[in-house]
């Protein structure tokens, strides 16, 4: 490949696709499970948030997903990836280090990002999910 200086932008053509030269990328909201309930805390787990297989698949997230973690009774934010956890047991476990910055019982966001361009992101929906007070999903 040739050389091709940073500061170039804008788009070129190239076997009738439209390619973006240095183009722009948003972080978005992609996925959020809003207000589940914390059913444990375990420290000593390998790090991450394990979470409800139908809450996941409901939300969008996948194993493996970084994902950020709020809990609303303490103001703490966190960051960790996804373990599956059993469907329908309405799991939500905080491991490792995370433990320490909730307590059962705590109310928490769980919301995973994608980086889209200005145009994808004006028509993108995230996908939001409910839980009720058991993290079952409400319809």
């Amino acid at each position: 490949m040739g050389y091709m200086p940073q500061n170039i932008s804008g788009t070129i053509f190239i076997n009738g696709k439209t390619i973006l030269l240095n183009p722009m990328f948003l972080k978005v909201v992609k996925s959020k499970i809003h207000r589940a309930v914390v059913t444990e805390a375990n420290l000593n787990y390998v790090g991450s948030i394990t979470i409800d297989e139908a809450l996941m698949e409901a939300s969008g997230l996948i194993e493996g997903e970084f994902v950020q973690v709020v809990n609303n009774n303490n103001g703490e934010r966190l960051e960790t990836y996804v373990i599956k956890g059993e469907r329908h047991a309405g799991q939500i476990c905080l491991n490792g280090a995370a433990a320490r910055k909730v307590h059962v019982g705590d109310i928490v966001i769980i919301m995973a990002y994608a980086l889209m361009t200005p145009e994808e992101a004006k028509d993108f929906k995230a996908l939001t999910i409910f839980p009720d007070q058991n993290n079952k999903i409400k319809f």
